[in-house]
């Protein structure tokens, strides 16, 4: 965690000044220098106001005039796929990054959660706590100091005593510490002041960080996937915390639930007709159905533009047709009526050759979507069976289990407590210690992990899918006019299958995972943890594609939106070692 002071000397390399009030930036990368500049609490006033911010980041545009505001009131998501620009957004917004063109004016005070927190040499969970209650501290010690100017009569004092004491309840000072200490207890996060960070694992470092946060009371606090590593009753308290504060939240976030829970105002950068953010209303089913509108429209203006150029094209070979052939009369026909007929034909191949040169592509392509491929397994068919596996360190109650065309399971447990390891052993990945596995000969299984597998980094992801699909073919296990292009999957666009898998992001690399999952026509789909690092808009019609295939489906998750999407399936919770 860090201080960052502001600079209203600095210009950004477009050109375009960044507007400062005072403002007190708290980032969490804790070996930077800590500095206080000085800001005071805003209350309602408080506000962000990014105006047409543009910002280049490896000669890559990685936002194009984005406009926004996050006012004392807001609770506002920036959403969109993985690589689209968010966390680059908060970064403007807090200060971190100027932008190549655009303005950002700041009054108020800022948190800001990143998703990594370094942990230098000799800082400790105190570090943390006594920057996140420095101003409040502060405000109390300038109204503690006015006070006593006050009751000594000296100058100035009254309107000394006056501001301290607002800047003091803006903050709730006089509860900051108790706030810390409940947030520390209810994130499970570590509440021994001299413990030092690096001793702490990532979850508990991001929790003391969290924690702190919620406490200080800054006008607005900016956070970047703020549930990773909580538990149930972690996420609960953030939810309840961001529901109830008084000053904004602008986040960014994977989690479905929050989103819904939280957030009113949805700022989507993906890919859009006009190649601008969308700002939408309405919270979660509104930013949805706006979502919707928009994409229906832009497909249906590229398709009309598309028939239109389609039909122009199909009028010029027509003609030209009719130019080479079809304007000849019939024999007997005068020599002078067929010159007199030629130059009409000329005519009509030149206005048809300049109506289509004239006419012009100017909607771009829409964004895919999912495109679940047909899959034929038989309802009911005998898929997998297990009896009594155990895996020594790894899965030790033993399970036992079958799985038939068409079943649904919903798997639930505790990190640590076999979850991916029963799904690697449905798929045939590790041998049981112990118990028999039988697979009806011939069925086709796919484990979608929660990591990918490790591809040479200059492999394109259209190389990825043939060395995939030319292993099972080889190996008999696929029938080459079987296979779904990766294409027809609608989840990599023209520019990623030709991209090095190296400079992909990971939700890139996750989307083409689930492509070559799928291009086998899976009869038995396994997925550890699917919505990790997937967009809320492809998790939605991933979990669209899972309730109605025909392909037997096991689900292993700890998303709290997945589960209650798939509530209704059979469920195997291995806290308990039984299914229900």
């Amino acid at each position: 965690m860090s201080f960052l002071p502001t600079n209203p000397s600095f210009l950004p390399r477009g050109g375009s000044p960044v507007h400062h009030e005072p403002v007190h930036h708290e980032h969490v990368g804790v070996d930077e220098r800590l500095s206080a500049d000085g800001a005071v609490p805003a209350g309602e006033h408080a506000h962000l106001r990014a105006e047409g911010v543009s910002v280049l980041l490896g000669g890559r545009q990685v936002l194009h005039h984005v406009s926004v505001t996050v006012s004392a009131r807001s609770r506002l998501a920036i959403v969109g796929e993985n690589g689209c620009g968010k966390t680059t957004l908060l970064h403007v917004l807090a200060g971190m990054v100027h932008p190549d063109a655009g303005s950002v004016r700041r009054v108020g005070t800022i948190g800001l959660a990143e998703q990594a927190l370094r942990a230098g040499p000799g800082l400790t969970v105190c570090t943390l706590t006594d920057q996140a209650l420095r101003a409040a501290n502060a405000a109390l010690g300038a109204l503690d100091e006015a006070a006593d100017d006050l009751a000594a009569g000296v100058d100035g004092a009254e309107e000394r005593y006056a501001a301290a004491l607002e800047a003091a309840t803006r903050l709730d000072a006089w509860d900051a510490e108790r706030r810390v200490d409940i947030a520390l207890q209810a994130l499970s996060a570590c509440t021994d002041r001299s413990r030092e960070l690096s001793t702490l694992s990532v979850g508990q470092r991001h929790r003391v960080r969290l924690a702190c946060l919620l406490g200080a009371q800054h006008d607005v606090l900016l956070l970047d996937e703020p549930t990773n590593h909580l538990d149930a009753d972690g996420l609960a308290f953030l939810t309840a915390q961001l529901r109830a504060r008084r000053g904004g939240v602008a986040l960014v976030s994977h989690d479905r639930a929050l989103l819904r829970d939280v957030a009113r105002d949805f700022l989507d950068l993906d890919p859009s007709q006009d190649r601008m953010a969308h700002l939408h209303a309405g919270g979660y089913d509104g930013w949805q159905e706006g979502r919707r509108r928009e994409r229906e429209r832009w497909e249906q203006e590229y398709a009309a533009q598309q028939a239109e150029q389609h039909r122009l094209t199909a009028a010029v070979e027509q003609a030209r047709d009719r130019l080479s052939t079809g304007w000849r009369p019939d024999k007997g026909t005068g020599k002078h009526q067929r010159q007199s007929r030629a130059p009409g034909v000329v005519q009509a191949l030149n206005r048809e050759r300049d109506a289509l040169e004239s006419h012009r592509i100017t909607v771009p392509e829409p964004p895919l979507h999912l495109r679940w491929p047909e899959l034929t397994t038989r309802r009911g068919a005998g898929l997998v069976r297990v009896n009594g596996v155990r895996l020594a360190g790894r899965l030790e109650q033993p399970h036992t289990l079958s799985l038939n065309g068409g079943d649904r399971l919903l798997i639930t447990g505790a990190n640590g407590a076999g979850k991916s390891t029963l799904l690697s052993v449905l798929a045939g990945s590790l041998r049981p210690t112990s118990g028999s596995v039988h697979r009806l000969p011939g069925a086709r299984i796919a484990l979608v992990g929660q990591e990918v597998p490790g591809w040479p980094a200059e492999t394109t992801a259209r190389q990825v899918y043939e060395q995939h699909i030319g292993q099972l073919i080889a190996s008999g296990r696929l029938r080459e006019s079987e296979a779904v292009p990766l294409s027809a999957t609608g989840l990599l666009d023209r520019e990623a299958l030709r991209t090095p898998v190296q400079r992909m992001s990971q939700g890139q690399q996750r989307r083409l995972d689930l492509a070559v999952r799928l291009a086998a026509r899976p009869d038995l789909l396994l997925f550890d943890e699917p919505t990790n690092h997937l967009s809320a808009a492809l998790v939605d019609e991933l979990t669209a594609a899972l309730l109605t295939t025909p392909a037997a489906v096991v689900v292993a998750t700890h998303d709290r939106q997945l589960l209650d999407d798939l509530a209704g399936w059979p469920h195997l919770n291995l806290l308990h070692h039984h299914a229900a």
